[in-house]
This record gives C-alpha cells, structure tokens and sequence, in this order.
C-alpha cells in the first residue's frame, strides 16, 4: 500500500475527523497494548545494568526501527517523505521516544519499577490537561477529570503505602524525571494526532528511524559505547525484547488507537501497563492477589468507566429507573 503523506500531516493539532468511542475491539487493542509496553520496565532494568541510559534508548529505538523497516517492506507500506514532514517527525521523536525514553532509562538506575509504574501512571493527567489546551475536539469534561483521579488512585492503591513512602527524600530527582517523562507523552499523543492519515506502520517506522538518527551523535559524544564492555547475552536479549515488542510492534497498536481514538484513550494504557503486570504474575508465577491489588483493579476499572462516558450512562439510568 503506497500512501502519500505530506497533506496529512499539516491538519493543526486538532487532526482529521473527531476521535471515535472506545469500542470493543479498540479495549482489547489498549489490553494488548498495556501488556507490550509492561515488558519494558522489566526489559529496561535488566539493560541499564550493563548499558548506559542514553545508548539503551538508540539500541530500543533503532532495533524497533529494523523490525519495522522489514515489515514495511514485506507489506508494501510506503510513505513519501517531504522535508516539512522529516521535521514533524523529529518533534515526534523527540516528544515521545528521545525525551521520555532517556528520562525513564536514567531514573530507573534510582527507583525500583513498582514506583515507576505509579509515576506513569500521571501519564493521562498531563494527556488531558494538553489536549485541552491544543486540541478543539478532546476538551477536559467532569468525566475525564473524574476518571483519571480514580484511575491514578487504582494504581495507588495497588502498589499499597510502602511505595507511596518513598516518594520525595533523596530519590526526588529520578523521581521528577520519571514525572518528566509523562509530560512528554501527554504532548507526544496530542502531536501524533496529526499523522492520521499515514498508516500506523509508516508513522511508526519513520519515528524510530528519526530518533536513531537523532540520537546517534548524542551516544557518541556523551557516553561513547564502543569503550565499553561488551553487554551479556541475556542483556542482549533484552534489548531486543524491548526493541521489537515494547517499541516496535507496541507503536503500531500507538499509533492505530491515536487516529481512532484519540491522545486521551491511548494515555489510559498507562493504568492497565501495572495491572497487566500483577495479572502476569498471579497466571504464570502464581503469585497470589493481594486485597489492595483487587481493590485497585476496581477503581481503575471505574476510572476508564468515566473517561468512555459509560459510568455517568449507568448512574444515568439507574436513577431513571
């Protein structure tokens, strides 16, 4: 499939056609999702052990743009690239791959994942408040606001008051870095908004390859990796874990719920990335679940009730009747 993709991109923030009601299958896309991206923080704390922060992401990045090109090519996805969409793509890369991927690799050295997973989750917060301001069609209304407050207490909740404790003290730094990084999620999902009409593969393989590019100069000068010893098979094996799962194949389902859906929709995957990791845990290393954690899996399921409108519905016809 060829696509022709300059007129595309120059739509303003408020993108083509009003995003589309959550349905079905788009849940099952966000699921799948959450449970991709989960891999990363697990892949990424195994790396940053042996491979230093900024190199991880250019190895994240550029493994996740190979596996992509191949399936470009084996599928016949082609997007014609003018210099004016070059440069939108590096902002792209900059607001969702080289910004947050180099601040959530630097914190991690700091903070263990399960605070990690609570930090990210303020992902659809900062998501709303953007496209309130930047979009004309995803306006910040009582449900939204009513549903990302329970979705964030859900995750809360669920990773119980030993981590909450430790939020503040001497791990402050890696913890607004981690903050910092979902500030730059919530521009990068308002700003991928004017891709639409690119295919999800194309948007997805051209932001990879524009963040090697990109980042390519910064490793070489900043933290020069061929000085360095090289990285152990299994550390190997998780940079391709998470160049092809957490980031390539992860963009494409991005990209799909972003021209369907819209940027707040997709922030939500940042409430299911830590469910799917306790549900992981409880099916195949029979880990038991905790009260805490089920009582977090119900306001999180109350929090995404609000934001797709279907709670005020039900309250709605629940006094009706």
């Amino acid at each position: 499939m060829s696509q022709t993709a300059p007129s595309s991109a120059g739509n303003g923030a408020a993108g083509v056609g009003r995003p589309q009601p959550m349905a079905t299958a788009d849940w099952l896309s966000l699921g799948l999702l959450s449970l991709i991206w989960g891999g990363s923080f697990f892949f990424g704390k195994i790396a940053i052990a042996e491979v230093p922060p900024l190199t991880m992401v250019l190895a994240r990045v550029a493994i996740g743009a190979a596996a992509l090109f191949v399936i470009a090519r084996l599928s016949g996805v082609r997007v014609n690239l003018s210099p004016a969409l070059a440069a939108r793509f590096a902002v792209l890369a900059m607001l969702a791959n080289i910004i947050p991927f180099g601040l959530i690799a630097w914190s991690q050295q700091h903070l263990p994942s399960g605070l990690s997973s609570i930090l990210n989750a303020a992902t659809p917060l900062f998501t709303v408040l953007v496209a309130q301001a930047f979009t004309r069609d995803e306006k910040l209304t009582t449900g939204k606001l009513v549903g990302v407050a329970l979705g964030f207490a859900g995750v809360a909740v669920m990773m119980g008051p030993a981590l909450l404790g430790q939020l503040g003290g001497h791990q402050l730094p890696a913890q607004l870095a981690a903050i910092g990084a979902t500030i730059s999620y919530g521009f990068a999902a308002v700003y991928a908004r004017r891709f639409r009409q690119i295919p999800p593969l194309g948007v997805a393989l051209l932001q990879l390859a524009t963040s090697s590019v990109l980042l390519l100069p910064l490793v070489a000068i900043l933290e020069r990796p061929w000085l360095l010893p090289m990285p152990s098979p299994t550390v190997w094996g998780a940079l391709i874990g998470l160049g092809v799962l957490s980031t390539g194949l992860a963009f494409i389902l991005y990209f799909r719920i972003v021209a369907r859906n819209g940027a707040t929709n997709i922030s939500l995957v940042t409430f299911l990335v830590p469910v799917s990791a306790i549900l992981l845990g409880a099916v195949f290393l029979g880990e038991a679940l905790e009260p805490r954690e089920l009582a977090g899996f119900g306001l999180i399921g109350l929090g995404l009730a609000a934001i797709d409108g279907r709670l005020a519905r039900w309250i709605a016809g629940a006094v009706s009747r």
